[in-house]
């Protein structure tokens, strides 16, 4: 499993807010490019790093690949050079990621997103095989994704090594919630990038070097989650970082009760850009649920305010 790796000629530094955009659709179900823009709009307003699309949190598993490379061109023409655009390339079949990659390669994108393949439950090997078959194909800045409560299996040192054979593999949203890997990542793969994609391991990730995170609820509290990294990355006042840690924890602990997707586009509805429904299997949430987020969401921009002055 040998390739000849092209090194992409643009350097790629992963810093600050990355926010996975949300997905809206019309009230029939397909997507609702208008206020797609809005959400855009929003996140560029809010002063974000850069914006992904086809994560998780955009439902990227519920659409079509002609919906996802039409989202990924409406991103691009919207954004501009105004904001990084990573492009998500999550698939099952490695052929599919490769057009994803491909894709994001034509419309320009500034780096992509890489994970394991959901449900095939790869090996490490085969994992980095993939990765590099992906990479060869786009030639673009990747940031790995390491989830392995969605996709079965989790990247390990076996991985890293492997891929690490390629300039392009930059950085790693590293979502396992295992502080082990953490650490292994901090320790031996420093030429990996580490970013927070376990939020309420936020504050342990920075002390250990990140220097980007990848925080769905920036969707619609977007200088919350700037005013942690602030303080944390720019400022390195983690006395200040705990304040603002422990203040937005009640969200976190919300969005692990599950419906995740759900909350983080009723989320964006409370801020007046209507998002529409998720699309199955997944149900909206119910009048409780809304008003518990609601009061949540309220709370944590309260006790952040209260810290510093966003």
């Amino acid at each position: 499993m040998h390739f000849e790796l092209e090194s992409a000629n643009n350097v790629f530094t992963f810093e600050g807010i990355y926010t996975p955009a949300v997905t809206p659709y019309a009230a029939d179900g397909t997507i609702d490019y208008a206020r797609f823009t809005e959400v855009l709009e929003s996140l560029i307003e809010a002063r974000v790093h850069g914006i992904i699309i086809g994560g998780s949190t955009g439902e990227y598993y519920a659409q079509s690949a002609e919906e996802r490379m039409a989202l990924a061109e409406h991103a691009r023409k919207v954004i501009g050079s105004r904001l990084p655009l990573i492009v998500g390339t999550g698939a099952i079949r490695t052929e599919d990621a490769v057009a994803y990659a491909k894709h994001a390669r034509e419309i320009k994108a500034d780096a992509i997103l890489v994970t394991t393949p959901p449900y095939a439950l790869p090996t490490e090997l085969e994992n980095a095989h993939h990765a590099l078959t992906v990479d060869k194909a786009a030639g673009l800045p990747i940031m790995l994704y390491n989830y392995p409560g969605r996709m079965g299996v989790s990247m390990g040192e076996t991985f890293f090594t492997e891929v690490s054979r390629s300039a392009n593999v930059v950085a790693i949203k590293e979502s396992s919630g295992d502080l082990n890997n953490l650490h292994l990542l901090a320790c031996k793969f420093p030429n990996i990038a580490l970013s927070c994609g376990w939020d309420d391991q936020a504050l342990e990730f920075f002390a250990w070097g990140a220097r980007s995170w990848v925080c769905a609820g920036s969707n619609f509290i977007p200088r919350e989650h700037v005013a942690l990294y602030n303080a944390c990355v720019v400022e390195k006042d983690f006395d200040k970082g705990r304040k603002i840690m422990a203040a937005m924890m009640p969200l976190m602990n919300f969005l692990d009760g599950g419906k995740f997707v759900q909350s983080i586009k009723y989320g964006v509805e409370l801020n007046g850009v209507a998002t529409g429904p998720v699309r199955a299997p997944l149900q909206a949430l119910d009048e409780a649920e809304k008003q518990q987020l609601q009061a949540v969401i309220e709370g944590v921009k309260r006790n952040v305010a209260a810290i510093t002055v966003l």
